[in-house]
């Protein structure tokens, strides 16, 4: 049953045609991810579905008496107000009359001017619903874990994104929009975020990068590129097989198309013959052809690169018995750890467990309390920071990139600063434009930019996929699994971990900190309902192997590593060898050659196949 419709709607903002006669219907109970490009019109359109952005042109129509919460990737600042004065607040009048309520009765004293006020507010809540509400406030605050006392001025960035979230779904809406909702949660709240997402009884519409997200939870995905939207009624994986589809079939009707302009143009510049009055017909369909040449909008393509510089030493980092606390709480407690070159870590925990104080630690920013940290030789270290800390959003972005000049140097190559940043989808008007006024996903970006302009063989990445587009997230895949140097980074996002990193530092509690092999869901296979397996148990003391010992058994799985990269290099090229072969020997001219020629190639495809077979033995053995 239909809640939504829209009809030819259209909206710009500038001269930028962000949807462009666009149609959608909405049905009740769907489960929609939005996805597109960073600036694309995703937050436009949920905005234009709420009421809250009035379309320049086309219509909307929506069911009667529809209710709609939007969750934005704006967290709640951090004042001195309670959490249940925070989500109170949502019902206005009727919140305030419970924050004023909720203030009078934790008094530890009590005046003939109070105990009036308290009959007056009880007297108000009686005849506006107002104790069916507080009990909906605290039954959400406690499914969300949150205690109702605590100020939003003492919460990290995860708890004041579970306020937000509560503010949001105490309204029990019919229509439920969420933009970005991971962004801050660790690993459990993303996890528990799902469970509400599916468990919730009525129409979610959001937008994420989290791609395990829209695999678990969407039912239909709709994309918005160069201000059009095509909605596919299916789940991601699918999304993602039919949008390649049709991009190609997209660059191939604009070769066609191009092919057959090339022909017409060739033919108009012959002169005279296109000007005769039985071809001036021809000549008015090129008119058109290059009218609608003129119209065609292009995707824009992020391109990535990264200056690995010199090689650093093949021991990166070394901690020794490391120990940190903070205000009495543990966060680090005895950690030995050792960081070589070519490695890619990444970090998980909880909100609030210490990750960004590890990477503090380990880049020295921080004293430890205990032990030592050693550091490697001919190291160029470059970290991206998960709250912007480096960002001056008043200065331009050019300067941000260049500080000051036109040109900067990259792997060796002199690039106008403006030329650079148009590889990271930035116009020369945003390259100009303060950095306040580009959104969370193209300040992200940015930050990219100034980090790979620099030369650097350790990266140190503290949540660097917040809001970046999916599009944007493989391309940064791609890069960090193919860079030449050592990887350390924090990440909520679950696919990104699995793809890029080779092994984790797990935060246990109690200031425990173990490392495993594997990616994120290398680590879950290892774990069950009830926690961690006997495999993944805190070790007895007598159980944990010396610094030395751990050293060696670094080493040796570093050279077990290099080994299954050679060998992967190896069957890679036999079997493309191999293929070549079979391909050769498919073809009626090699029937041609004489049974001598024939009973060769025969010979070298069985050697080729026996060799394949003795690679995939050792790769078998090397990986159990």
């Amino acid at each position: 049953m239909p809640i939504t419709t829209l009809k030819h709607l259209s909206i710009a903002y500038g001269t930028d045609q962000i949807l462009d006669q666009i149609e959608l219907n909405i049905d009740n109970g769907e489960r929609i991810a939005l996805t597109g490009r960073n600036g694309a019109g995703k937050s436009t359109l949920l905005g234009v579905i709420s009421g809250e952005i009035i379309p320049d042109d086309g219509s909307l129509w929506r069911a009667d008496n529809l209710k709609f919460s939007t969750l934005s990737q704006e967290l709640p600042a951090r004042t001195n107000v309670t959490v249940f004065d925070s989500v109170s607040a949502v019902f206005f009048e009727v919140g305030r009359y419970l924050s004023e309520y909720s203030y009078l009765t934790q008094q530890t004293t009590s005046d003939e001017l109070n105990i009036k006020r308290l009959g007056e507010l009880q007297e108000l809540l009686d005849h506006s619903n107002g104790w069916n509400i507080s009990h909906r406030i605290e039954a959400t605050l406690q499914r969300l874990q949150l205690d109702p006392k605590l100020l939003l001025s003492s919460l990290s960035g995860g708890w004041l994104k579970r306020v937000a979230i509560a503010q949001s779904i105490v309204l029990e809406p019919d229509v439920w929009m969420l933009d970005e909702p991971t962004n801050h949660l660790d690993l459990e709240g993303i996890k528990w975020l799902e469970s509400i997402l599916l468990d919730f009884n009525g129409t979610v519409l959001f937008v994420t990068h989290d791609r395990q997200l829209m695999k678990s939870v969407a039912t239909a995905v709709i994309e918005i590129d160069r201000g059009n939207l095509t909605r596919y009624n299916c789940g991601y994986e699918d999304f993602i097989d039919r949008r390649d589809k049709m991009r190609d079939i997209e660059l191939e009707q604009n070769k066609q198309f191009d092919d057959k302009l090339k022909t017409e143009e060739t033919w108009v510049r012959q002169g005279i013959k296109a000007r005769r009055t039985r071809n001036e017909g021809r000549v008015r369909a090129l008119k058109v052809l290059r009218e609608e040449r003129s119209k065609r909008l292009y995707r824009t393509e992020l391109k990535l690169e990264v200056d690995s510089g010199v090689s650093s030493g093949k021991t990166v980092k070394e901690a020794v018995h490391l120990g940190k606390s903070i205000d009495g709480k543990i966060i680090i407690k005895d950690l030995d750890l050792i960081i070589e070159r070519g490695d890619r870590i990444g970090v998980l925990g909880p909100n609030g467990c210490g990750k960004t104080t590890l990477i503090k630690l380990l880049l020295e920013e921080i004293p430890p309390d205990t032990g030592s940290i050693k550091t490697g030789t001919k190291l160029l270290v470059a970290y991206f920071d998960q709250i912007r800390e480096q960002l001056d959003q008043q200065k331009n972005s050019h300067d941000y990139i260049a500080e000051g000049r036109d040109f900067i140097t990259v792997n060796g190559k002199d690039l106008h600063v403006v030329s650079y940043l148009n590889n990271f989808m930035f116009n020369p008007d945003q390259a100009r434009a303060p950095i306040h006024t580009l959104s969370g996903g193209e300040q992200n970006r940015l930050m990219l930019a100034k980090l790979f302009s620099m030369p650097a063989n350790f990266l140190v990445l503290d949540e660097p996929t917040n809001d970046l587009d999916i599009e944007s997230l493989e391309l940064l895949e791609e890069l960090l699994i193919g860079y030449n140097g050592t990887v350390l980074m924090v990440s909520h996002d679950r696919t990104f971990m699995d793809n890029v990193v080779s092994s984790l530092l797990v935060f246990e509690g109690n200031g425990k900190i173990q490392e495993y092999v594997g990616g994120y869901a290398d680590w879950v296979s290892n774990s069950n309902s009830n926690g961690l397996t006997k495999s993944l148990m805190p070790k007895r003391r007598s159980e944990i192997p010396s610094h030395q010992e751990h050293k060696k058994q670094k080493a040796k799985q570093q050279k077990r590593l290099r080994e299954l990269d050679k060998l992967t290099a190896l069957i890679e090229a036999t079997e493309q060898k191999l293929a070549e072969m079979n391909l050769q020997m498919g073809e009626p001219s090699f029937f041609e050659q004489s049974l001598e020629q024939q009973n060769a190639s025969y010979d070298k495809a069985a050697i080729l196949e026996s060799q394949l077979a003795a690679l995939m033995l050792e790769w078998e053995t090397l990986e159990a």
